[in-house]
């Protein structure tokens, strides 16, 4: 996923005034662990089982332009879980609290967030990280991209060693760790293993493998046979399809959900069957409709197969 690591720009909050309640009916972050979906278990409070998401990024300019108003169109569509990019950690706690407000009344869920180092990192950074996700109520921080210096495999390892420090960190909080993989992550590290096989062997099974699939298929991996050979830990999966480009240059991550070459049938049934997946988030890049448009056409396709 190619997220920018630059300031968003600022976030209109006028909508925030028909949030029902007053600063009593804020959300507060609760010290105990919160429970996590499981796949096999009951929804979590109003949630369908393994719900189906919308990773914002797939809304960015409108996010920027307008975060409330942005929720309310994304839950209108028929998403019942956001997931927040990276930008969010510049957020102040009571800030985070209104959005946290807004989902409720909404009816939204946020269960994972994407992160930079900052938030693996212990300390000030971390501690931040942890309130924040604790008040949008997540169950994941995720890393969306590795730092520059995790570069062969002596990186790789002292990164991998931060990550799993960073989950025995977050676990008493109600919270664990994640990875994202990109191209990059299929690519061989040493001899024939891959760096996602490498952080896959090197983090504890607490720490989450999330699936960005259309990276995975681009690089011809098998997304299906990942997840078989990772049970349990595919508990987070971005619903990204994508097709060998052409001419016109419209096609690669530009095709929306279910226009691809992905072998959908065969990886859901892997994800349900042995890899975990608690929830799933639809992700774009960008297509030929708008940011809105683009989300609920997605959503529409992954509703007709899932009937």
């Amino acid at each position: 996923m190619s997220k920018s690591h630059s300031s968003p720009s600022s976030i209109s909050r006028r909508n925030f005034l028909s949030v029902s309640g007053a600063a009593s009916a804020l959300f507060l972050a609760q010290s105990g662990r919160n429970p996590v979906l499981a796949a096999d278990g009951p929804a979590h409070r109003g949630l369908t089982k393994r719900p189906i998401g919308l990773e914002l990024y797939s809304v960015r300019t409108e996010l920027a332009r307008d975060l409330p108003k942005t929720l309310e169109t994304v839950a209108k569509i028929g998403y019942e879980v956001v997931e927040f990019y990276a930008p969010y950690f510049e957020w102040s706690l009571p800030y985070a609290k209104e959005v946290r407000a807004r989902m409720d009344d909404l009816g939204l869920r946020c269960l994972s967030t994407h992160n930079h180092i900052e938030s693996f990192t212990p300390g000030e950074t971390m501690n931040k990280a942890i309130e924040l996700n604790q008040i949008l109520g997540t169950h994941y921080i995720v890393m969306a991209s590795s730092p520059g210096w995790a570069k062969g495999v002596e990186g790789w390892k002292r990164l991998c060693g931060q990550l799993s420090q960073a989950t025995e960190q977050l676990l008493p909080h109600g919270l664990s760790a994640g990875y994202h993989n990109h191209q990059a992550e299929w690519a061989k590290l040493d001899g024939d293993q891959r760096i996602m096989e490498f952080i896959a062997t090197n983090t504890p099974k607490e720490f989450v493998l999330q699936l960005d699939v259309g990276t995975c298929v681009e690089t011809h991996s098998h997304p299906a046979e990942w997840v078989k050979a990772n049970p349990g830990r595919i508990k987070v999966v971005h619903l990204k399809d994508w097709a060998p480009d052409d001419a016109a240059h419209d096609k690669g991550y530009k095709v929306l959900f279910g226009e691809g070459v992905t072998p959908w049938k065969e990886l859901i049934a892997a994800l349900e069957s042995v890899g975990g997946v608690e929830f799933y988030l639809m992700e774009q890049e960008g297509s030929r409709f708008s940011e809105f448009e683009t989300a609920k056409r997605c959503l529409d396709t992954w509703k007709s197969m899932r009937a």
